[in-house]
């Protein structure tokens, strides 16, 4: 995955050619004429502001330009953010939790042990469903092979465009009704599909069918696990029991 023009989208050999340090000279794209990538002398602020618009360049600049396996330690910066994106999920299943009643103002800063180990299982299981889904989908609609450098880029992408779980947090803070949860996994819907639009280069449509899918097999099978300990608790207390009397 080397350099790309936030324009068009074809590779370029280098961005910007340095004179002198702070003296740098921005290039153009050999396809479009244009600036390769202009976000190399803006402020962050504009680009995190382009990137809550959705805007195609600006996703093309941070996956392809800046997160770059060529110039940055790859491996490391993934397993960071698969931790910090796990870290977010778990807060997204206490909140869901606490919004239930199943935790009270005595247990919100230490949740007991069986709430702990359901939210646990609702993340990994929840996650891991998604993954295969959202990998699936991809195979089935753009007509690709998985590899495992494809499958790390597209990893790495949908945990850095699911940067809208950062509000979680804030909901642990101040309280907020539990349907802002909704609104941000929608909002970060709408930023993995435009992510998947920037790596994959297709249609607007497959790529939103391909988020929401993976997104609603993890909705289906959080909810089975909501509903599995009660059927199964409510399943062993009608169960006959008999007992052996030997003679």
């Amino acid at each position: 995955m080397g350099y790309r023009c936030i324009q068009c989208g074809c590779p370029v050999k280098t961005l910007y050619v340095q004179y002198s340090p702070g003296n740098i000279r921005l290039m153009k794209c050999e396809n479009c004429k244009a600036v390769a990538d202009e976000y190399i002398e803006c402020e962050i602020m504009i680009l995190a502001i382009d990137l809550i618009l959705h805007k195609p360049k600006a996703y093309r600049h941070l996956l392809h330009n800046v997160i770059n396996q060529e110039t940055m330690k790859f491996q490391g910066l993934l397993w960071k953010l698969a931790v910090i994106f796990l870290f977010f999920e778990y807060y997204r299943c206490l909140i869901l939790e606490s919004s239930k009643g199943k935790l009270d103002s005595s247990m919100s800063v230490s949740p007991s042990v069986s709430i702990c180990w359901k939210v646990l299982m609702d993340v990994l299981f929840g996650n891991l469903m998604f993954l295969l889904t959202f990998f699936f989908m991809v195979m089935m609609l753009f007509h690709v092979s998985i590899t495992i450098t494809r499958c790390i880029d597209l990893l790495l992408a949908l945990m850095i465009s699911s940067y809208f779980k950062i509000f979680f947090i804030a909901m642990m803070v101040w309280e907020f009704p539990s349907s802002v949860i909704f609104i941000i996994e929608l909002f970060c819907l709408s930023s993995n599909a435009a992510t998947l639009k920037v790596m994959t280069d297709s249609t607007m449509s497959r790529c939103v069918w391909t988020c929401f899918s993976a997104y609603a097999i993890k909705f289906i099978i959080t909810w089975i696990l909501e509903l599995l300990p009660g059927q199964l608790m409510q399943g062993w207390s009608q169960m006959p029991f008999t007992f052996y009397k030997p003679a």
